[in-house]
């Protein structure tokens, strides 16, 4: 079963007026400066948030906006003018792969694999770092997320294990979840 949101990408494409625009490459550039943005703010902000209000449901089927997708909510209060040129990049990125979803396969193994990472130190204003993690059920995505960790990191490795722990909570809830539905994990969990 493949999950797209292909028509939905279009309209919020069309809606920001970007049908004709070169499509991007990537969602947000390496090594964005966003948090320490001092450009204009935006006169109308509404704007902004309906776009990041349209963008929320794309998550759900499209893994690949989510990281980007994250930072720009954090300035949804008070939105800068780089603010919205980023997240008129995220649609132009959708303009690429608007057909892009999810396969779910049919016929698997029914591992549970995680994937899991943290960038120390990521935030320029506060210092915490960002932890982000993906998990698969048999070679199906199946839950992802990215998130501000709640401390701040003494170094990379304890950063790193914040972002395990989190992704290992994520494996044992899944497949406590997985249990409920009558499907027995018998495997072990692979992060």
């Amino acid at each position: 079963m493949f999950l797209t949101q292909r028509k939905y990408a279009l309209e919020i494409i069309d809606e920001c007026g970007l049908l004709g625009a070169k499509p991007a490459s990537v969602p947000m550039e390496e090594n964005h400066k966003l948090a320490l943005a001092d450009g204009k703010f935006l006169e109308d902000p509404t704007r902004y948030r309906r776009l990041l209000g349209c963008l929320i449901y794309l998550t759900i089927t499209r893994p690949d906006i989510t990281y980007a997708f994250h930072i720009l909510l954090q300035f949804m209060q008070a939105p800068r003018e780089e603010h919205m040129e980023t997240a008129r990049r995220v649609v132009q990125y959708l303009k690429g792969t608007p057909g892009q979803g999810i396969l779910l396969v049919k016929d698997n193994a029914l591992n549970l694999i995680g994937f899991c990472d943290s960038n120390w130190g990521a935030c320029p204003i506060s210092c915490k770092s960002l932890t982000s993690y993906f998990t698969m059920l048999g070679g199906s995505p199946i839950s992802w997320k990215t998130k501000k960790q709640t401390t701040v990191s003494r170094s990379s490795a304890e950063a790193e294990y914040r972002a395990m722990a989190f992704a290992t909570s994520e494996l044992v809830w899944l497949k406590s979840f997985l249990a409920v539905l009558g499907i027995f994990h018998t495997h072990a969990l692979i992060l």
